[in-house]
């Protein structure tokens, strides 16, 4: 993999080893779902010939979700997550081993359902815990480009899962096939089993001692809670509405339009993937915007409004061509959805809040797939395109004044912490930051004036901050381990101090003092160290620092040597 790949914005997130685990297992684990899925309804159709069967398999793998996907949040709040992936993957891989028996005796279409059902419970339980996760794998900045990966891998998995499923369906039997999606599932536990972060199990309510009902609706109100992440949720939601019917007006419009009978439903499915993929670059630059409202409606007429061409096109080439647009509108819609729900949101209810978003975002999927057979039967073809391709955007619009808003909003806080982000950029520490990383540190620093004489800090105190001066001159004197001491340095605009108890967990080494007023910015130390664990500091930083620390006799104490005298570390 090419180094410049690595450090662009949609391949960033790989230079994190647990997140390419991640990213990996996440990968085999889907397509060998989507390969699955095509076999199982192809088992079931073998075995009853009827298209209700086969409707059948549809609703078993989705009511159940609905029902309970929700309360997978909750446990992967409650458990450690990498370890819940493992256990889920291995539970999936007995589940597949045992439909794979199934299959290879011809055993009861019911039977086979169940297991289905059962595997779609499970991963409702292990999206929420990937979600929750990625944000501990990868930097804030970076939220966007791996949730971006995510959809990729997704995208990818509506492409090739069925192509996968077709080759091993010709080389046997949906037997063979079943087989496969158990061994991608143990592939998938042995890979997330090498992830070496690890989540702190939590409870937000009071020990579980609430119903199962009031757990999973804490993930709900934590989103309602939010006025931004409500409502780019709530229009992911109807991206995923819109999906449903996608899939039952591909079947009509391949059979009606196209002429390209059944084959054709993949090939626009397809179309979907190949979009989504070619727009993942674009996304993360998408996602720094300071208007995300105006992205959101653009990325939704986006999708819904080029099915209108549909209404005028009987060309598979130009119908494929418009699915691949339709395909980068939805991904950004449900990027820029999840990046919200991570930032936004509390970290100890992430799990729960994604096992409520991806239950609504499947139950619209299946709303829209149960919904568009009606309007087809109530009115024709034409008049459901026009549905979905033209109502359903003019009706994302009444949302646009809360969308105006959240724009007025955002573009306000970012004009108010502007002056800091200048700050932090002129003093090179963040040098080589991403603007999303300066505005986070911008947030959580403050200013401080202080008066001629005044120690901003003072040897031996802990140190829980960095201070970047803005203005005025400042004076820094160590008394060290017994020493005199004396004059170090001499700080003014632009230079920091502070950064050395953070960087090497110690007391201060040295007090600063105000030799006129001065006007400074205290960036809190926490903040600092997840800036730097990004890797997003400058180069320098480590260095500058070690220097610092050695001109103060804390050092030559830490060394067991005296200031001054001949030394082999010194000479």
């Amino acid at each position: 993999m090419s180094r410049t790949f690595l450090h662009t914005g949609f391949g960033a997130p790989l230079r994190h080893r647990d997140f390419r685990l991640l990213a990996g297992a996440y990968s085999v684990s889907a397509a060998g779902s989507w390969a699955y899925n095509v076999a199982l309804a192809v088992y079931v159709y073998d075995q009853t010939h009827s298209a209700a069967w086969v409707g059948a398999v549809t609703l078993g793998r989705f009511l159940p979700s609905v029902l309970f996907g929700t309360y997978g949040g909750v446990l992967a709040e409650r458990f450690e997550r990498t370890r819940l992936m493992v256990t889920l993957d291995v539970t999936s891989t007995v589940l597949m081993g045992g439909l794979t028996v199934l299959a290879a005796f011809h055993g009861a279409v019911l039977a086979a359902i169940a297991i289905g059902a059962a595997n779609g419970v499970i991963t409702m339980a292990y999206q929420p815990a990937v979600a929750a996760l990625t944000p501990e794998l990868v930097p804030e900045d970076e939220l966007a480009a791996a949730n971006t990966l995510n959809n990729t891998v997704g995208n990818l998995a509506i492409v090739a899962g069925p192509a996968i499923s077709a080759a091993l369906l010709a080389a046997g039997s949906p037997t063979f096939a079943f087989a496969a999606n158990a061994v991608s599932f143990l592939c998938s536990a042995a890979v997330v089993a090498r992830i070496s972060a690890r989540s702190t199990p939590v409870d937000v309510t009071a020990g579980g001692s609430v119903g199962p009902l009031r757990q999973m609706l804490v993930g709900v109100q934590a989103i309602l809670g939010s006025s931004s992440a409500t409502v780019l949720a709530a229009y992911s939601v109807v991206a995923s509405f819109v999906y449903g019917v996608d899939t039952v007006l591909f079947v009509v419009v391949s059979e009606r339009r196209l002429g390209t009978g059944a084959a054709g439903y993949s090939y626009l499915l397809a179309g979907l993937g190949v979009g989504g993929l070619l727009a993942a670059g674009l996304v993360r630059r998408i996602s720094q915007w300071p208007k995300l409202g105006t992205a959101i409606v653009t990325a939704m007429a986006v999708y819904c409004a080029p099915t209108l061409v549909l209404v005028a096109v009987r060309q598979p080439v130009v119908a494929f061509v418009v699915e691949v647009v339709r395909g980068g509108g939805t991904l950004v819609v449900d990027v820029l959805a999840m990046t919200a729900l991570q930032r936004s949101l509390p970290k100890e209810k992430l799990a729960r809040v994604f096992g409520s978003f991806f239950t609504f975002v499947l139950l619209a999927i299946v709303s829209g797939a149960v919904l568009t057979p009606i309007a087809l039967r109530t009115t024709d073809l034409v008049t459901t395109l026009w549905l979905a391709g033209g109502v359903v955007p003019a009706l994302c619009l009444l949302g646009w004044p809360r969308l105006r808003r959240m724009d007025q909003a955002n573009v306000a806080r970012l004009a108010e912490i502007a002056p800091r982000v200048a700050l932090l950029q002129r003093a090179g520490i963040f040098a080589e930051s991403s603007r999303p990383v300066l505005e986070s540190l911008a947030r959580a620093s403050t200013t401080h004036e202080v008066v001629t004489g005044e120690d901003v800090v003072k040897e031996g105190q802990p140190a829980d901050a960095l201070y970047i001066v803005e203005s005025g001159t400042l004076t820094v004197t160590s008394k060290g381990a017994g020493g005199d001491g004396g004059a170090l340095n001499s700080l003014g605009p632009g230079d920091y101090f502070g950064e050395i108890g953070l960087l090497h967990r110690m007391a201060r080494t040295a007090t600063v003092t105000a030799l006129s007023p001065c006007r400074l910015l205290r960036v809190d130390g926490a903040a600092f160290l997840d800036a730097l664990s990004s890797g997003v500091t400058s180069p320098s930083l480590l260095e500058g620092a070690q220097v610092r620390l050695a001109r103060t006799p804390v050092y030559f104490a830490r060394q067991g040597e005296v200031p001054g005298a001949a030394s082999p570390a010194t000479t």
